[in-house]
């Protein structure tokens, strides 16, 4: 048994601080950080950088494809935009085509959670499914537990805390899940 500590990045929200889909992303990493992960977190102005173009990476781009490279596994939230992930969650997935020539390409041996966040239930399947399928094309792992939370019925209040906590065990048995993968994919 090794002593690594799995790294976990967070990438979610909207351009709007504290958004539902931010706030149920830190609420899964605070969980996978009291379970002995070292966690990081990629919202709102973090992620408002340029759209991505090979080898035209601004500051922004260029941190978090780094903290892609060495993490061992991704929470990934985004909010439900006419049925589909926010450009903003599908450009920073783009940028992981910087990774394409790294000797664990893409998200390749990364288990990856899923969180998606609508006001109403019709756009929350299709995002998720969408969400998971272009995990599957990036070569990661998508968590069996995927999360859907209606932002009309299930609020986060100021401090992160959640109204339903049916939304926080799933949110919490997402981050176990992506962790304990990061755990048994970890070679020393």
């Amino acid at each position: 048994m090794t002593n690594h500590r799995p790294y976990i990045v967070g990438i979610g929200g909207t351009t709007a601080n504290h958004s539902s889909s931010e706030k149920a992303l830190l609420a899964a990493l605070a969980h996978a950080e009291r379970n002995g992960a070292e966690v990081a977190a990629f919202v709102s102005d973090d992620l408002d950088f340029p759209n991505y173009g090979a080898g035209r990476l601004d500051a922004r781009a260029a941190r978090l494809v780094e903290a892609i490279r060495r993490c061992d596994g991704l929470i990934i939230a985004t909010p439900a935009y006419h049925g589909i992930m926010s450009g903003m969650i599908k450009n920073a997935l783009d940028c992981v085509e910087e990774l394409r020539a790294d000797a664990r390409p893409y998200l390749d041996g990364r288990a990856v959670g899923t969180i998606v966040c609508a006001y109403g239930d019709q756009a929350m399947g299709t995002t998720l499914a969408s969400l998971r399928a272009v995990v599957h094309a990036l070569r990661g792992w998508p968590t069996p537990m995927g999360v859907a939370i209606n932002s009309s019925t299930c609020r986060f209040g100021p401090d992160g805390e959640c109204s339903d906590p049916g939304v926080t065990a799933r949110l919490a048995l997402l981050a176990d899940q992506t962790l304990g993968f990061a755990r048994l994919c970890h070679v020393a």
